[in-house]
């Protein structure tokens, strides 16, 4: 997956030289919660747009070097490193720069992201599942080896939360035999935390709970 075809450049870039007004209307007719900064053609930094209020307009971006932001990725990074980039600096935009430091261009968290649904994570057809257990007690391979032994395809797996030494690992799977990989995480001590298919554990909770209702009003 070539993420490098989607480093665009038609959007501004900023000389350190230039007018804070100038940066200023960018972000006023924009959406975008960075800008890059180039001196002799060599990336220095990004300017946050949040950060505009605190400077003076009539002076250029020069004056307020020490504000410059350390945000940007390597033209040799891939995808998923992008995407980790864009959550931890709160960004829509980043700058992608060269191992020799001039600048390329930007990524957009837009278009990432559309490349990201693309994969075929999102694309194949299948049954998402949402399992957790405690961080030192849960394996990837275990993981694999529980759907795998139910004859059924691990499509891809990543984590969506670590909290309290819990973590949760969202799966997509072929669509069959879910309520039989359930059953065989909740063996492992997994807890099912969501499951887009029907799950024969909460079906049968759920009729006991009707049963004993019934039972109670009698």
């Amino acid at each position: 997956m070539q993420i490098q075809t989607h480093i665009i450049s038609n959007i501004s870039v900023f000389k350190i030289g230039d007018s804070l007004k100038r940066v200023s209307d960018f972000f006023r007719e924009n959406a975008f919660s960075h800008v890059a900064v180039i001196e002799d053609g060599h990336f220095l930094g990004a300017l946050n747009g949040n950060d505009l209020g605190n400077f003076e307009n009539d002076k250029k971006i020069e004056d307020y070097r020490y504000n410059l932001e350390g945000i940007f990725v390597l033209n040799t990074a891939s995808w998923l490193d992008v995407l980790e980039a864009f959550a931890r600096n709160e960004a829509n935009l980043l700058p992608v720069v060269s191992e020799e430091g001039n600048l390329l261009g930007y990524y957009d968290l837009t278009d990432i992201m559309g490349f990201f649904i693309d994969t075929p994570f999102f694309t194949e057809p299948g049954g998402i599942l949402v399992v957790a257990k405690g961080i030192k007690d849960y394996s990837f391979s275990e993981i694999a080896q529980i759907v795998e032994s139910n004859n059924t395809r691990l499509i891809g797996a990543f984590i969506t939360d670590i909290r309290n030494d819990v973590v949760q690992v969202t799966l997509k799977i072929g669509a069959s035999n879910l309520n039989e990989i359930t059953q065989t995480f909740r063996r492992y001590n997994y807890n099912i935390l969501f499951g887009n298919n029907d799950d024969q554990f909460l079906k049968d909770l759920k009729q006991r709970s009707d049963y004993l209702d019934k039972y109670l009003n009698v």
